[in-house]
């Protein structure tokens, strides 16, 4: 087993990512558990490109799930490099089947959700993470040790794959918040 994510790249595996809609809730593949995925197929490293594709065209994102856009599959990919509360990270990766396997130090933080636009939440998460998953194109399993914001994104797109949204994780009501829009 790796313990390293090296950074994915589409055109390494001779693919070129669409971008693709982004769906929003309540969206029945939102709410619904996504099917493991085979990620040496051809249809998987094609998701897998689109979905880095998408999410490099969506201003603020650092991950996304297949179930966002529309395919009820367990497959995300993440890149939180660029974000300001970004500590350490592992660049632009994608993971297939991913699980979390161990986890510590919970922490209440705010999320927003491209799925979910008008609304942030309050949602406590681990800060320390280890997550298990297949590499797209190769199915190399690898773990994945991540920290703060990492992590919080992680277990975000793993919910995804889920059926859960970050509201299914707030407190409650009260933990609800309209986006704010800077003009």
């Amino acid at each position: 087993m790796n313990d390293r994510v090296a950074s994915w790249s589409a055109t390494e595996l001779g693919v070129e990512g669409r971008v693709l809609d982004v769906v929003r809730a309540p969206a029945t593949v939102l709410s619904s558990k996504g099917e493991d995925v085979d990620p040496t197929s051809a249809e998987a490293v094609q998701l897998a490109a689109d979905l880095v594709a998408t999410m490099r065209v969506s201003p603020g994102c650092v991950g996304l799930a297949a179930p966002q856009v529309g395919v009820g599959a367990r497959m995300f990919c993440v890149d939180v490099s660029e974000h300001p509360k970004t500590r350490d990270h592992h660049g632009t990766f994608v993971l297939c089947n991913a699980e979390v396997v161990e986890a510590s130090r919970n922490e209440k933080a705010r999320e927003g959700c491209m799925s979910v636009p008008d609304f942030t939440g309050d949602v406590k998460r681990a800060t320390r993470l280890v997550v298990r998953g297949q590499l797209p194109g190769t199915g190399e399993e690898v773990t994945v040790r991540a920290n703060a914001f990492e992590a919080r994104c992680l277990q975000h797109e793993i919910d995804h794959c889920e059926g859960l949204l970050f509201l299914d994780r707030a407190a409650g009501a009260h933990a609800i918040y309209p986006r704010k829009t800077y003009l």
